[in-house]
């Protein structure tokens, strides 16, 4: 198939356009490119799938024109980063993907993949979480993944099929590297401290899946009959990867030698939750085929690699919030956050 993929040059984006092209098909990136310096390693891949440099907000049905599908994950990508201009937030993650999907239907897109993600469950007790539970948002970034599901899921047709994949929390290695996620953070501590002291207790729930995993059930999603996928929502990951915050900790101090680990008292982070994958399982016809054991090690394996410094591990282009202050500071990007030079640019063509 002809796909289109948004956010290409994120953590899952630099990923899944290798997998996609290695399965046969034509792929194609769309990314405005606000981490494109962040790059941690180089893979095996032959080719970087070709990319149209443009924010979600400027897309246009010219540019849609001719795709089979549409795999949409170009939005700002945790909660600090949401809550940092809660405004642009929906600008961009809620009011920038509803228009898109709206241009994809419009131009004949077939299939529309959005990745959602579990933290629209949010907060709670110890009850286990499937697709039919009552979403519980409790941040800007939670609340737009809920208000795109809600404002998409109407366009479905005949013609159009969108589907949502609500991610667990990702880890694992990526030339495009996130450091600001849970997993990846105490790997690179552990390996530049060789120690892991916790603030918290670690006593809150999150579900975790492997990146290559995101995109192998995004490739299912792609590839699967039409009456499979359409107006669904599946959560992605595995029951077996319910983890306490602390138990995370553990697995990754085990995969790093000698390093030390130490807990702290509660911090009072009400964001806790488990969440069951049946559904895919047993609908989709996808599993999840790795452990944050085995993505410990795998993290372990890339940092002994590259022999990785300290000053790498806190580079900001690896830390989605810090990138984006020091591009509003220098003025590269504008309180709205599209580029100045291309702003002026635009302008200059204007007159």
């Amino acid at each position: 198939m002809k796909v289109l993929v948004t956010g290409i040059d994120g953590y899952i984006g630099a990923n899944l356009g290798i997998v996609l092209q290695e399965r046969g098909h034509d792929v194609t990136g769309l990314d405005t490119g606000l981490y494109r310096n962040g790059w941690l390693y180089h893979t095996h891949a032959q080719r970087y799938p070709a990319t149209i440099n443009k924010d979600i907000r400027q897309i246009t049905e010219a540019d849609l024109e001719g795709f089979e599908a549409v795999v949409h994950m170009a939005e700002l990508s945790n909660d600090p980063l949401g809550q940092f201009n809660s405004q642009i937030t929906y600008q961009i993650n809620h009011a920038g993907s509803v228009s898109l999907a709206k241009k994809c239907k419009a131009v004949g897109i077939p299939r529309l993949v959005y990745t959602s993600s579990c933290s629209v469950y949010g907060a709670g007790n110890n009850d286990w979480k499937s697709e039919e539970s009552a979403p519980n948002p409790q941040t800007t970034y939670a609340e737009c993944k809920v208000m795109v599901e809600r404002d998409v899921t109407p366009l479905a047709d005949d013609n159009f099929s969108p589907v949502f994949l609500r991610n667990a929390t990702a880890y694992g290695p990526s030339p495009r590297m996130r450091f600001d996620i849970v997993l990846n953070n105490l790997a690179g501590l552990a390996w530049t401290t060789g120690e892991i002291r916790m603030t918290s207790d670690g006593t809150p729930w999150r579900p975790l899946v492997h990146v290559l995993d995101i995109c192998d059930a995004i490739a299912a999603a792609i590839e699967a009959p039409r009456e499979t996928i359409h107006q669904q929502i599946f959560n992605v990951g595995d029951s077996g990867e319910n983890y306490r915050v602390r138990e995370i900790a553990e697995a990754v101090a085990a995969a790093f030698p000698g390093c030390k680990l130490s807990m702290g008292t509660s911090d009072g982070d009400n964001r806790s939750y488990r969440v069951r994958f049946d559904k895919i399982n047993e609908q989709l016809g996808w599993k999840a085929q790795r452990t944050i054991h085995d993505g410990a090690r795998q993290l372990y394996e890339v940092f002994r690699t590259i022999d990785m410094p300290l000053d790498t591990f806190t580079a900001r282009p690896f830390t989605r919030l810090s990138q984006l202050k020091h591009l509003i500071a220098t003025n590269q990007i504008d309180n709205d956050f599209f580029w100045t030079a291309q702003r002026m640019a635009e302008a200059v063509i204007g007159d």
